[in-house]
């Protein structure tokens, strides 16, 4: 495990929303100094550097990021001189079962798998089986969830809360190890998977009892340009009810690939109206890591 610190530029497109300066774990996967990360921490990043247990600290080169997984990969440029942990198989991984969460700064975590099912995240992003454990780590972005044969089942991603016999706890959401291998390859050659981008409206939208409901839009983007606006309910995609977040994230992306004509009936003020949007690939709007 290393401790990650990633610094964007203030003009980045993700700045406004996740900041300049980022920080937060990595996971070494590869002998060469080649580390798992979130990938929202190293989003548009110009400097990334790691930091050892021991107090070394290495610049690391920004390689890729997968928007539909939130894996992200850095190049360590000098040598690391630690042993690469091994890939688990998340998808084995059960109820119950009892994983150490642990960060990139020596703090680690105990705690249990509370739950694996879908999520669906208000930045258009859909996980159709994440993993949940309780406790939650304090400091969970990028940080290893280990089995119990010392083997990656995750990484961390979120701090969240759930219901837990009457009460209020938190919980850390992981993404699974499992989706990594299908395209870790092109992540190493191309700086991203080898398909057709999904489209992307650039709306940040919330459920709320079987409602999608507009939180916000980022500026500039497809939504913006089409006149959505915080408050309004999407009810349509096409010719197909809304009746979920994660159904309207499946039936837009069904629409594909980036740069289709998504049709969608929203409320407003109690009234109903249509509006085209044309999508785009969130990519484009993003600062490219320098493949080297």
């Amino acid at each position: 495990m290393v401790a990650l610190r990633a610094h964007i530029p203030d003009d980045a497109f993700t700045a406004p929303g996740l900041g300049t300066l980022r920080e937060g774990s990595g996971v070494v996967i590869g002998e060469n100094g080649l580390v798992l990360t979130i990938g929202y921490l190293i989003t548009e990043a110009e400097e990334v550097w790691l930091t050892t247990h021991d107090g070394r600290v290495l610049a690391a080169h920004p390689l890729a990021y997968d928007q539909e997984t939130g894996f992200g990969l850095v190049q360590a440029l000098g040598p690391l001189d630690l042993p690469a942990i091994e890939l688990g198989d998340s998808s084995a991984a059960k109820l119950g079962d009892s994983v150490v969460f642990a960060d990139g700064i020596g703090g680690s975590v105990t705690a249990a798998i509370v739950g694996k099912q879908e999520f669906a995240g208000y930045w258009e992003y859909l996980l159709d089986e994440a993993i949940f454990t309780a406790p939650a780590h304090p400091s969970w972005g990028g940080a290893a969830v280990i089995g119990a044969d010392g083997k990656l089942i995750g990484i961390g991603s979120l701090r969240l809360q759930m219901m837990r016999s009457g009460d209020v706890t938190d919980i850390n959401m992981a993404v699974p190890i499992d989706l990594l291998r299908p395209i870790f390859d092109d992540l190493m050659t191309r700086g991203q998977p080898n398909r057709p981008p999904r489209p992307w409206l650039g709306v940040f939208s919330a459920e709320n009892n079987g409602e999608v409901i507009v939180m916000s839009v980022a500026d500039g983007s497809p939504a913006a340009k089409a006149g959505l606006q915080q408050g309004d309910i999407i009810s349509d995609v096409r010719d197909g009810e809304v009746a979920s977040l994660a159904d309207f994230y499946r039936k837009l992306w069904t629409i594909g690939p980036a740069g289709a004509e998504v049709p969608m009936r929203i409320v407003r003020d109690g009234r109903e109206s249509w509006l085209r949007i044309k999508s785009a690939d969130r990519n484009s709007f993003l600062r490219k890591p320098q493949m080297q």
